[in-house]
Formats: structure tokens, sequence, C-alpha cells
């Protein structure tokens, strides 16, 4: 046992500890998701954060130590972003040809998004500085937080934010969009996967590419135009 503890002392003051114990996880509730027949509660992200969050409670490892290993996928986001303009590439006719309706349903649906937030958050008397930060909650964390500092927000608050709207747009989507009978095939991908983008961002767009290329390709699409949308509009506004 003493060896054991002198082990776990060393590596989880290496930086190989954050890195190591994301992919663990990752693989192991990802494998979990797929034995569950990709149930939408069994979300292999929201699992991720869960038990991660756990472990470094449970073994008291702070933040900064695990990030010092787990930034090397941080830096991957950049080129992953980068890499969904490959599946939209590959669909570049029905881009053509729904083009108007898609940047037409980008603006609406960032616009409800946001005010509708607004609008419940000041009914419920939510105190003016959360109400901005409610704004920015369907729009990718990153660009939600600098959103957040520019309209007198705060910050750290729309990440919590964002984070939970992604994670229920990815929890619920599939119910919903079995509620209204959108059809899961030809442009009813689509319809779904543009839909998840607006509303959940990131979150929404990685459900959508475990259930569909062509669903994931054009919830990528929407996040960005969600994203480009909200950080010009709302300091405007």
């Amino acid at each position: 046992m003493p060896d054991f503890v002198e082990l776990w002392v060393y590596l989880s003051a290496t930086p190989l500890f954050g890195l190591t114990a994301t992919l663990v996880v990752y693989v192991l509730v990802q494998a979990l998701y797929a034995r569950l027949g990709q149930a939408p509660w069994a979300n292999p992200v929201l699992w991720s954060v869960v038990t991660l969050a756990s472990l470094l409670s449970a073994t008291g490892v702070d933040y900064p130590t695990y990030f010092s290993g787990a930034q090397f996928i941080h830096f991957l986001l950049g080129p992953a972003v980068v890499a969904l303009a490959w599946p939209l590439w590959e669909r570049l006719t029905a881009l053509r040809r729904h083009w108007r309706a898609l940047l037409t349903a980008a603006v609406v649906g960032g616009a409800a998004a946001s005010g509708s937030a607004m609008l419940m958050g000041w009914l419920f008397g939510l105190p003016h500085e959360v109400v901005l930060s409610l704004a920015p909650k369907s729009v990718t964390t990153p660009v939600a937080m600098g959103i957040a500092d520019k309209i007198g927000g705060t910050p750290a608050l729309a990440a919590v934010f964002a984070v939970v709207t992604g994670m229920v747009g990815a929890l619920s989507g599939k119910a919903l969009f079995g509620f209204l009978k959108i059809p899961t095939d030809g442009n009813g991908w689509m319809a779904r996967g543009f839909a998840l983008g607006t509303a959940a961002h990131g979150i929404g767009t990685a459900r959508a590419f475990l259930v569909s290329e062509e669903m994931g390709a054009f919830a990528g699409l929407a996040m960005g135009l969600t994203a480009l949308f909200s950080a010009v509009a709302l300091p405007l506004f």
C-alpha cells in the first residue's frame, strides 16, 4: 500500500496525469455509451465531465495540475473545429440550394435563444448581471465568455450557462425531434443538425456527429453561424 500511495502521488503531480485520465475516462464512457445503444442520457461528454470532476475531488488533485496535461486535448479543439469544414464541403450542393433558409434559421434561432433566456431571467427577477450572462447561453463557451464580458455579464457564469445549455440540448434533442416528427432522412438530418447546433453549440454538435455525419455537418455550420451572429449582434443590441 505505501508503494501504491507513492506511485499515485508521483503520477498525480505529472502533466501526463491529466492527459491519461481524460483519455481513459472518455474511452470507457464511450464504450458504455455504445453498449447502451447510444441512449441520450448516457452522453459520453456529460459522464466524462462528471467522472473526471469526481476523480479530482476524491483525490485532491487541483485543476491547474490536471489541466497541465489535459491542455494538449484543449489545444486540439482548434484543429477539430476547423476540420468541421470538410463534411460541409462534401455537402456543397445542399448548402448552395438552402443557404438562404440556413442563414435565416441561424439569425432567428440565435435571437430566439438569447431573447427567451433573457426574458425568463427578467420574469424570475434575476439580477441584471445574471440576465446579461444568460444572453450568450447557446453560443460555444469561449465566445460566450467573450460576449458576456463585452456586454456587462459575468464570463464565468456565461460559461456555466453555455455548458448546461449544451448538455440539455444533447440530452433532450432526440426526444424533442421525435415529438415534432422531424424525419431521419433527406432534409430531416439537415433540420435536426442545424437546430441542435443552433441551440446547443459544440456539445450538441458532438452529439449530432455521433448520430449521423449529415446531422453533424449542419450542426457544425449552425454552431459557427450562431457564434458569429451573436458576437456581432449582442454587443450592438
